[in-house]
């Protein structure tokens, strides 16, 4: 094939139209804001649901281990799509691909809030699931090479900040929206939303010509996808059927076995597997990923049970928990923009250890929920937890891709979003097991009773064994984030440009 006929996207940003200079050009920007416009999808409805357990659970008069797969499942399907996205966006074109993403998440949202039984949301929530792990990983692939490595940090940035601005708005609007419409609107208001992302997307993003056909990995997709599946199902099953639950164990194990295979796979067929091995022989590639999975785990955990903390212990509405975890996503919007300034400059080891601190800081007032409750202390606490991980998760994300060539870009955008997802999955599981067996040790009695309105006199005479329940929790968190600590020491540094 002569050069001038290679397709676009292996080539350089500026065949994309973007300058490759270090300043943030207009024209990476409103790409940004493109990705964004999809992506905010997928974050609002997230962070929408965490506030929703409860009234779900009642709504459809179904058990916690039930419940919780409204929830799991969808990180299910994101972690178990993510592998094929790099191939398909290779394979098909990015921009084909992300636009056919969106199209599946605004109608599995719409088919979401018509949902008739628990057993239809979840499934809907797993197509859900589906549509978002094309377009999350295949939209950062897109930014990614257009933005180059002098700027990565700051197109991550660029990305992560109206998102998270999204999280801060989708508790607060989805316990507004529960309390006034309906928990069905929660799903309604990303149909016009994707209409839109679809549209703009659909002029603004750059062409991308497929590549030539390359043999997709069934093997490894079989291996990897099962594997991922099997184990996550088997963490939540585990935590629905307690340390007892010998399905989950055996399903978990199953799973664990077939990830085993998959490195071996993976191996033996080098750069042509779904997800490369050898992509991690890069230490920046490497140690990003490592960083950011693990405070994946407690992040997701800490999105998932700071607002259960607050309707199960305190008795607080879905409005009143949305309005108290929402200085965690501000303090992360707050620290996002200077976090990436700072990783282009210096590099991420400067900024996620001293991040992952702070985290620490936060969390372990929040593990101290046994003690008499300060309010205006645990919402400063969910601030700091907030600046750890405006300081943590974009400059994590930039340390990996930034150390990767142009044409690899979507291999490692697959495996980052995996690694990401996997840890969303295993981090509200394990929090899971650990909350549940604890309030079953101090409250044998009270089961499946804890996510539904229990009178104020019952509340107040068990608030202290279920905030003990809960301050253990956190502790557990605490100790998987400062795990986080060790790759993040190994994060390559700059000197000073």
């Amino acid at each position: 094939m002569k050069e001038s006929a290679r397709p676009t996207e292996s080539g350089d940003p500026a065949r994309h139209g973007v300058r490759t200079g270090a300043r943030l050009d207009r024209r990476l920007v409103t790409l940004a804001m493109v990705v964004v416009l999809g992506t905010l999808l997928t974050t609002f409805n997230g962070t929408s649901m965490n506030v929703a357990v409860r009234t779900l659970g009642a709504e459809f008069g179904v058990s916690i281990s039930t419940i919780q797969w409204i929830l799991t499942g969808y990180f299910l399907a994101f972690a178990a799509v993510v592998p094929v996205t790099g191939w398909a966006g290779e394979r098909f074109g990015a921009k084909r691909v992300w636009l056919g993403g969106v199209v599946l998440f605004v109608v599995a949202s719409a088919l979401s809030g018509a949902s008739w039984s628990a057993g239809a949301l979840i499934t809907f929530r797993i197509l859900e699931g589906v549509a978002a792990g094309v377009v999350v990983p295949v939209g950062q692939a897109i930014l990614a090479r257009a933005a180059g490595a002098d700027r990565m940090g700051r197109a991550i940035s660029l990305l992560s900040v109206p998102i998270l601005l999204g999280s801060v708005a989708g508790p607060v609007f989805g316990g507004l929206i529960i309390s006034t419409l309906g928990w069905r609107w929660i799903f309604y208001v990303d149909v016009p939303i994707g209409v839109l992302a679809y549209l703009v997307g659909r002029k603004m993003l750059p062409e991308t010509e497929p590549r030539p056909a390359t043999p997709i990995d069934l093997r490894g997709i079989v291996l990897l996808c099962g594997g991922v599946a099997s184990f996550i199902y088997g963490l939540n099953e585990v935590s629905a059927a307690g340390t007892g639950g010998t399905a989950g164990v055996t399903v978990g194990l199953a799973g664990a076995t077939l990830l085993l295979l998959y490195l071996w796979h993976a191996r033996a067929r080098a750069g042509r597997a779904v997800i490369d091995l050898a992509l991690f022989s890069n230490r920046g590639f490497a140690t990003g990923i490592a960083a950011h999975l693990t405070l994946s785990i407690t992040r997701a955990g800490l999105l998932a049970f700071l607002p259960l903390y607050w309707q199960v212990v305190h008795g607080a509405s879905p409005l009143a928990a949305g309005l108290l975890v929402a200085p965690q996503a501000l303090g992360a919007v707050v620290a996002m923009p200077l976090a990436g300034r700072i990783t282009d400059r210096f590099g991420a080891r400067v900024v996620v250890p001293a991040g992952i601190l702070l985290v620490l800081a936060g969390t372990a007032a929040y593990a101290q929920a046994s003690m008499p409750v300060s309010y205006p202390a645990l919402i400063g606490a969910a601030f700091v937890i907030g600046l750890g991980v405006g300081s943590t998760a974009a400059p994590s994300v930039a340390s990996a891709y930034g150390a990767l060539p142009q044409d690899a870009m979507p291999r490692g955008s697959s495996a980052i979003n995996t690694g990401q997802r996997l840890g969303a999955s295993i981090g509200t599981a394990v929090l899971a097991i650990v909350v549940q067996g604890a309030i079953t040790t101090r409250l044998p009695g009270l089961g499946e009773a804890v996510l539904r309105p229990l009178p104020a006199a019952t509340r107040a005479q068990i608030e202290p064994a279920l905030a003990s329940a809960f301050g253990l929790t956190f502790w557990v968190a605490f100790a998987l984030t400062a795990v986080a600590l060790v790759p993040a020491l190994m994060l390559p540094y700059k000197g000073k440009a």
